[in-house]
């Protein structure tokens, strides 16, 4: 039901209306100029005016409104103003004294169920309205949603390209570095990263005593991140080395991501951090090849890892 729908008169309304007008107008001159009073046209008007003027016994109030009511209730916006306006004269109609005595009862009577069919359309209307922005709201946010998903997509395409490149690349510390940057884009697109690579320098001569990859947050808590592309997997002494860098900053938490897998006794070293309160995740570099290629959120599958290495201990559970 559109709102256009609401003020073309229904028959009930109409014939309400047809009954009411003339009562609360003592006089057939009184009724056309209600009719004006409400916005109604000359043109609308001219002919009845004529016959009231000239032919009065001939005409009555009645045959007056059920014409011109008539003839502003086409199912159209033309004479929409109008017949709202008329509406609203006749619901806010609140001195009868105008009326003939005998019809004023009556002539209340009318006005009061017409305000209450007037009501109820109003209230579905409003409740049209509201259905129809609820709508029109989530259909926006569908569209948005669906131009987010394209654009994050179109990103991961280019951090996957940028990401099999990387297999070309002969320069080992050429190839490191470059995976630093393309595991932080992936991390941006996902926003969990807050910082990328960063290095620590020492007093003067010292240079740079600490090198962290990059800097994550999930659900509040702070990792820092390590990536490794090495020949041979990674061993004890490489997760002691990040383990080092967790235990100098209060409540961190670390993330290893080695592209050749973990020894027993890398494996057995986060294992062991863990009854020290401090959680380190693993991940190998499948682990990223697979979520890029499903194009998959990157928190819940952090989430899961992370839920692993606390409950069960297992600080390189994959799916």
């Amino acid at each position: 039901m559109s709102q256009t729908d609401i003020f073309h008169y229904p028959p009930e309304l109409f014939d309400l209306l047809v009954n009411c007008i003339p009562l609360l107008n003592k006089s057939k001159k009184g009724v056309i100029l209600f009719f004006k009073g409400a916005g109604i046209q000359d043109d609308l008007l001219k002919d009845l005016q004529h016959r009231v003027d000239f032919d009065k016994d001939n005409i009555n109030k009645y045959e007056i409104t059920r014409t011109i009511l008539t003839r502003i209730n086409i199912k159209s916006d033309k004479y929409l103003r109008e017949r709202r306006e008329l509406l609203k004269r006749i619901t806010e109609f609140e001195s009868f004294t105008n009326c003939w005595e005998n019809d004023r009862m009556k002539a209340k009577g009318f006005v009061s169920e017409i305000r209450s069919i007037v009501n109820v359309k109003d209230s579905f209307t409003r409740m049209n309205q509201e259905r129809e922005a609820e709508r029109k709201r989530k259909s926006e946010d569908y569209t948005k949603k669906v131009e987010e998903i394209k654009k994050r997509n179109i990103k991961l395409d280019k951090i996957k390209d940028e990401f099999y490149s990387l297999f070309a690349e002969k320069n080992p510390q050429t190839r490191g570095k470059k995976l630093e940057v393309v595991l932080n884009d992936l991390f941006t697109v996902n926003k969990v990263l807050i910082r990328d690579a960063f290095h620590r320098s020492g007093e003067e001569g010292d240079g740079i005593i600490e090198q962290i990859d990059g800097v994550i947050e999930i659900d509040n808590q702070i990792y820092l991140v390590e990536m490794k592309w090495h020949k041979n997997p990674i061993g004890n002494q490489d997760i002691f080395a990040h383990l080092g860098r967790i235990y100098h900053r209060s409540q961190a938490h670390g993330i290893y991501i080695s592209t050749s897998g973990y020894t027993p006794s890398g494996l057995n070293a986060a294992k062991d951090a863990l009854t020290g309160n401090a959680l380190l995740v693993l991940f190998d570099l499948q682990e990223f090849v697979k979520l890029l290629e499903n194009k998959d959120e990157l928190k819940p599958y952090l989430r899961k890892k992370i839920q692993k290495a606390i409950i069960d201990k297992e600080p390189f559970w994959k799916p």
